[in-house]
């Protein structure tokens, strides 16, 4: 049933190991200062990061040995599994409080997103009932609702963390799996615009996120406030100019930029190594969703096609909302750029699905 097994993809594979080794020295350099000041240990990051890289890799190629097919009898435990953790961080004394926010489950420094499982749970089990159902997605009723009311319940958890970015990114990558699977024109046009409404109330009616959005639109009306990240993140993309100044010489990484090596990282990346170290990192990540799609198209069967497109869509949106929030083009949001920002459970289930759909590239027709 299923092409002879072949190596996976040797450009797919070269270019998330190029990302990798960028985000791991820029981790470094955009992290030392304040690793330094706070912590008394300049490559206190840096070492973490190094772990969960490497943590990342084995698990990376142990996925990559997986068929893929297996996946489908382990969708439904998954999913279940997923939906059990998000409720379980929103609980007092199991999930932690940071910021105002319960996103992480865990034990002093070591702990994990739950929303980074349900991202990929929710590709597995869509990708699966979708293979399953294609004849059925011309009905707005039996065909799409079912999938809906799922994604629906993912979000809303998700939101209750709260975590607007990370819903948008799981909703925008289940949209494109309905688009792929064939699903009619009316109905994703009907999805989309109840999509932009839901994100509308879930701003207006939240005052940071209203906040924030005024600031996307005006950060200069209150610049020491709501504008405040947007602006240094600008100055130091603007300040690195064609080339750059030079790795490790940032100036804004000196506590005026916020969140310098997680959710900013990008800025840092651009004032140190300038326009064209930016535009490297944006073309490999243009690399990896040509790769991906490509995978995606070549592959035999329609859970295999399905799970291609989830997993490539569910890595480029993230990368896309990141660099668009870094660019001031879309309001700020909490979401990290995928293999470039510190980040433990992130980082790991990134390269977990970057596993699967390597193994996915070993049974691909062509090439």
């Amino acid at each position: 049933m299923y092409p002879r097994k072949k190596s996976p993809d040797i450009l797919l594979f070269g270019t998330i190991i190029m990302l990798l080794s960028i985000g791991v020295i820029m981790v470094y350099s955009a992290s030392q200062v304040s690793a330094f000041i706070k912590l008394d240990d300049t490559f206190y990051y840096l070492k973490k990061q190094i772990i969960w890289a490497l943590l990342g890799l084995i698990a990376m190629t142990a996925v990559m040995k997986v068929d893929y097919w297996k996946y489908k009898k382990w969708a439904f435990p998954f999913l279940i599994t997923a939906f059990v953790l998000l409720v379980a961080v929103l609980l007092p004394g199991i999930g932690k409080d940071v910021n105002g926010a319960r996103r992480w489950i865990g034990v002093g420094s070591f702990g994990f997103q739950p929303s980074e499982i349900i991202k990929l749970s929710l590709v597995i089990f869509i990708a699966y009932g979708l293979s399953l159902r294609r004849d059925r997605l011309k009905y707005f009723g039996k065909g799409i609702v079912p999938f809906l009311v799922i994604l629906i319940l993912a979000c809303g958890l998700i939101l209750l963390q709260p975590d607007l970015g990370t819903a948008i990114s799981a909703a925008g990558t289940v949209y494109i799996m309905l688009f792929t699977a064939g699903a009619r024109g009316k109905h994703l046009i009907y999805l989309a615009l109840a999509g932009v409404a839901a994100v509308g109330l879930a701003i207006f009616f939240e005052p940071y996120r209203m906040s924030r959005f005024l600031a996307f639109l005006d950060p200069w009306k209150d610049p020491s406030g709501t504008g405040y990240h947007i602006i240094q993140a600008l100055y130091a993309l603007g300040s690195g100019g064609l080339f750059g100044l030079g790795l490790g010489q940032s100036h804004q990484k000196w506590f005026y930029l916020p969140e310098q090596h997680t959710d900013f990282i990008f800025a840092v990346l651009g004032e140190e190594l300038g326009f064209l170290g930016g535009t490297l990192v944006i073309l490999l990540f243009l690399v990896f969703i040509w790769r991906g799609f490509k995978i995606a198209l070549s592959t035999g069967d329609s859970f295999g096609s399905l799970l291609a497109v989830g997993l490539t869509s569910m890595i480029a949106l993230q990368a896309v909302i990141n660099i668009g929030v870094v660019t001031g083009s879309l309001p700020i949001t909490g979401i990290p750029l995928p293999l470039i920002s510190f980040g433990g459970s992130s980082l790991v289930f990134t390269l977990i699905g970057v596993g699967m759909l390597l193994n996915i590239s070993r049974y691909v027709s062509s090439r």
